[in-house]
């Protein structure tokens, strides 16, 4: 009895079915495991390199602040323009010649202050990449010290005057501000601060960029308009409340101040346009 069992059981059809038919099953699974292949693992390890050294240099250049230059000297540009004939591709190609040395002297900027304040943004600002270890003090000093020698040559390599003493100032001004040596480190004043950045930054979003597209683009004669003494009371007060933005009501004392300033400039406009837009 015992030997019928064991002889009908090897016999059984469905048995040796399911004996060959699982074989495969189990096979396919293993044999058809994916494994990246060398040369696309490498490929990816290159793209997200790449991506990543975007993203550590997103965070080093610190863009949202280049935006304001962008639209500050964009806007005080158009108020040397005359005529909509002078925008293409005159003022365009003009802007842009203004524009690409102050964004190099922007990533100076930017990285000098990180460079100088290591060991505070450690604590206070770990993501960025000097403090965090992505980029070397070495490197740091390296990258700033190119980006100051990029911004000064591209710049003389224009010709543009009022761009070349517009970021004089510029790298004068905010080298004090940040670099700890003597008689300098600004920030550490805030009288030093709010005049730093507000003669800094007027300097260049307004003055210097009404100048090169005025005398340098455009090639017409110095004159200095209503709409650019506007543009600059204005913002001086504005960049002297970031300055002091730790100051709360006192910052709101002075943008009000620059509001009450621009409407009552505005209201004494002889053009009636002007007048009501401005107010």
């Amino acid at each position: 009895m015992e030997n019928n069992t064991i002889i009908k059981t090897s016999l059984d059809p469905r048995s040796t079915f399911d004996k060959y038919e699982k074989r495969p099953l189990i096979n396919a699974v293993t044999t058809e495991s994916y494994e990246p292949k060398p040369q696309a693992h490498n490929s990816k390890i290159i793209i997200e390199s790449i991506i990543h050294g975007f993203d550590n240099f997103r965070k080093f250049s610190r863009f949202y602040a280049f935006m304001g230059l962008v639209a500050g000297s964009f806007f005080s540009s158009l108020l040397a323009v005359d005529n909509l004939s002078q925008l293409f591709p005159t003022f365009f190609n003009g802007y842009l010649q203004y524009i690409v040395p102050h964004f190099f002297m922007h990533l100076y900027i930017v990285g000098l202050n990180q460079l100088a304040d290591l060991e505070i943004d450690k604590i206070n600002k770990p993501y960025l990449p000097l403090a965090y270890g992505e980029f070397s003090f070495t490197n740091g000093v390296i990258t700033v010290a190119s980006f100051l020698f990029l911004s000064f040559g591209s710049a003389w390599m224009i010709g543009s005057k009022p761009s070349l003493w517009s970021l004089l100032v510029t790298f004068v001004l905010m080298t004090a501000y940040s670099i700890n040596l003597p008689f300098l480190r600004w920030k550490k004043s805030t009288t030093l601060t709010v005049m730093a950045h507000a003669i800094g930054m007027t300097t260049s979003f307004n003055i210097a960029a009404f100048m090169h597209m005025k005398t340098f683009v455009l090639k017409k004669a110095t004159t200095y308009p209503r709409s650019l003494f506007l543009a600059t009371v204005v913002m001086a007060i504005f960049f002297a409340v970031v300055a002091m933005a730790k100051v709360f009501w006192f910052c709101v004392s002075l943008l009000e101040i620059a509001y009450g300033a621009a409407i009552l400039i505005g209201a004494s406009s002889p053009f009636l346009w002007s007048k009501l837009f401005t107010t």
